[in-house]
């Protein structure tokens, strides 16, 4: 598979240099200071792409181009971001770039409480503690109808570690969930955020899904024609959170979108960390039924907990079979060829390294894009697959 890092762009504090030492040949990066919506120009995408090529790599996929909230509402508004949607793709098509992840999760993109769970070889992860974010949604944000969404015994779990909360546990947990992560499209307060939440009053998952169908109809056939594969990431945690819909976490879900509208260009990212936050979804499994539109890797790993807590493990530790999957898409890729597609390749990059060594304690880090923790990453899967190699040339 083509190996790829995620790049911020010039602001981002892991330079293109080190990712080239990294072994990685493919960049995946976004305007990420554009997102009201609007069209990106081309001299900026161009400008992007020509940094990337002088640094010896290509910029192999765009993640994401954000899809405005009232596209996910399909508001009176949503025909005019649809129409800039299209602008950028063929923008994106003429640079010559040809996949797109993208997202669809309401309100919240990928959601943490600790960014900085301390491991037991002194690193670091990233951290989805069930009661902590029950403790803050009942009893900090106090959102309408809170307590439907809760059992008995996880609000009784939820008051118990509220109370022991100070001050600072609470602002921190808050930060970590509203106050924005790397890529998000918008920041909030409590307010700001309890009144986004209050925009989807009333919108099932249902009605989610067929605002995304309506957008997909839109999209598909712009992207058909300009070359481009769309793919869709899934939710994460791919499960429901703040009362919101959730339509991209499941098998189910994967396959109703697949049929929205039946084209190569409608495809989705397959990541391995987010679906593998349910233990439902067998991943192998997924990756030989939905192979044929899968047009991005996001290769990293979780462990979970009975609570539905969650932490992101090494990547080839956790709860989930990674080196499972990555023969599963290397055999992907051979049914490919065997079929003559030229897409056989596919881009993946490791996804949410800890944080280790030397990147401890520098004062700007990307929470879960730090170097060192992702080059590990890189490194694992890459022996994964040298492996998978090696033990098919001696016959085994």
């Amino acid at each position: 598979m083509e190996e790829c890092f995620r790049w911020y762009g010039p602001d981002d504090p892991v330079p293109l240099a080190h990712i080239r030492q990294a072994g990685a040949t493919g960049i995946v990066s976004a305007l990420h200071h554009i997102y009201d919506g609007s069209p990106w120009p081309q001299a900026e995408i161009l400008s992007r792409k020509a940094l990337i090529e002088a640094a010896g790599m290509r910029w192999s996929v765009v993640e994401s181009i954000p899809v405005h909230n009232a596209i996910k509402l399909a508001t009176a508004e949503s025909d005019r971001y649809i129409g800039w949607y299209k602008d950028t793709l063929r923008a994106i098509a003429r640079a010559g770039i040809h996949t797109v992840c993208y997202n669809f999760m309401p309100v919240v993109d990928w959601t943490r409480t600790d960014l900085m769970q301390p491991l037991a070889n002194g690193g670091y992860a990233l951290r989805f503690d069930a009661v902590d974010f029950a403790a803050y949604d009942l009893f900090v944000l106090k959102r309408p109808r809170v307590e439907d969404s809760y059992g008995e015994q996880q609000i009784l779990a939820a008051r118990r570690r509220f109370e022991g909360m100070d001050e600072a546990t609470i602002g921190r947990i808050e930060r970590n969930l509203i106050a924005g992560l790397p890529a998000t499209e918008r920041k909030f307060d409590r307010q700001s955020f309890l009144a986004a939440l209050s925009d989807y009053d009333g919108v099932t998952a249902e009605a989610l899904h067929g605002n995304l169908a309506r957008f997909l109809r839109e999209i598909v056939p712009v992207a058909e024609e300009a070359g481009i594969r769309l793919c869709i990431h899934p939710d994460d945690p791919a499960f429901p959170l703040y009362g919101l819909p959730r339509i991209v976490s499941t098998p189910q879900d994967v396959r109703r979108i697949l049929a929205a509208v039946d084209s190569p260009a409608n495809g989705i990212t397959f990541c391995t960390g987010s679906y593998g936050t349910r233990a439902e979804n067998d991943l192998p499994a997924m990756v030989r039924e939905f192979g044929r539109a899968i047009h991005f890797a996001h290769l990293r790993n979780v462990q979970r907990e009975a609570d539905g807590s969650f932490y992101e493990a090494d990547h080839l530790g956790g709860s989930s079979d990674l080196p499972a999957v990555i023969l599963a898409l290397l055999e992907e890729q051979e049914r490919r060829l065997a079929e003559g597609r030229a897409d056989w390749r596919i881009p993946l990059r490791p996804d949410h390294g800890h944080l280790l060594a030397d990147d401890i304690g520098k004062e700007r880090i990307n929470p879960g894009y730090s170097l060192i923790g992702r080059l590990k990453g890189l490194a694992e899967i890459r022996g994964v697959m040298q492996g998978i190699a090696a033990a098919r040339a001696h016959g085994r």
